[in-house]
């Protein structure tokens, strides 16, 4: 795939921002090249969710709440600022690969407005892990709380980013998965990667040289994870679509905090 010059940053931020949160940010453009600057945007807007995550958790804290109760607050703010995109993206997929049918038919299924039951407890699990492990990080410090929140969420937009590489296959010809697939090249999508990587490592040598290699092999193995599913994906049903990309972030979230809250 030949590389092409990137619109300009400001349509790549509109992008990401108007495709992946509900801030107030207008669509200028809707184009390949606008999909490929925003796909690289994406962990920013990962950033912006994370700090505004951390930052209700911090405020609850402050105002003497426990850290389970900052830990359901942290996220849910994720599910707010998606209007819940990403976790009915998740159980869609959830039901999808659960059914066991042909790719045609599984498609079908995740296109239904209900949720099935491999989709519920797809969300209850993954849900409580997230609470769970938010809450074991504020109760070590706010610090390591805010961290888990902006690091979790900036690799799951991270995920995104990968799996908008070249060679990804789009299932349908229509929907946000047809209008990011492939559009963004191997090469940036790998040096955003590794510079995602280093800003985590950076964020947690704030805490210490533990927290620095944590914060390092929380972004690398959730992008692992999220590698991992989509591949699956891929062989069941022949491409992407914006349900498997909302399974790939809440995935690639869910295993950055797991890591995070190993070796505690």
């Amino acid at each position: 795939m030949r590389n092409t010059p990137l619109p300009p940053l400001a349509d790549g931020l509109r992008f990401a921002f108007g495709t992946l949160t509900v801030l107030p940010v207008p669509l200028t453009r809707w184009d390949r090249g606008a999909a490929r600057a925003g796909m690289l945007c994406a962990p920013l807007a990962g950033l912006v969710v994370g700090l505004a995550s951390a930052a209700l958790g911090l405020l609850l804290l402050l105002l003497g709440a426990g850290a389970l109760l900052a830990a359901v607050a942290t996220a849910a703010v994720p599910a707010v600022l998606t209007r819940g995109l990403h976790l009915d993206g998740l159980a869609d997929t959830a039901d999808g690969l659960g059914s066991g049918r042909p790719a045609a038919e599984a498609l079908g299924i995740m296109k239904r407005s209900d949720i099935g039951p491999f989709g519920v407890i797809t969300l209850i699990l993954v849900l409580f892990a997230q609470v769970a492990v938010l809450a074991q990080a504020y109760g070590t410090s706010w610090a390591h709380g805010a961290l888990a929140a902006v690091v979790s969420a900036t690799a799951a937009r991270l995920a995104l980013t990968l799996a908008a590489r070249a060679g990804v296959p789009a299932a349908r010809p229509e929907g946000l998965g047809a209008a990011v697939a492939g559009t963004v090249p191997v090469r940036d999508a790998v040096l955003v990667a590794g510079g995602v990587t280093v800003a985590a490592a950076a964020a947690g040598a704030l805490l210490g040289p533990y927290d620095l290699v944590r914060a390092a092999l929380a972004v690398v193995l959730a992008c692992a994870c999220a590698e991992l599913l989509l591949r699956h994906c891929l062989r069941r049903f022949g491409g992407v679509t914006g349900d498997v990309f909302g399974a790939l972030a809440e995935t690639a979230a869910t295993a950055a905090l797991v890591v995070l809250s190993l070796g505690r």
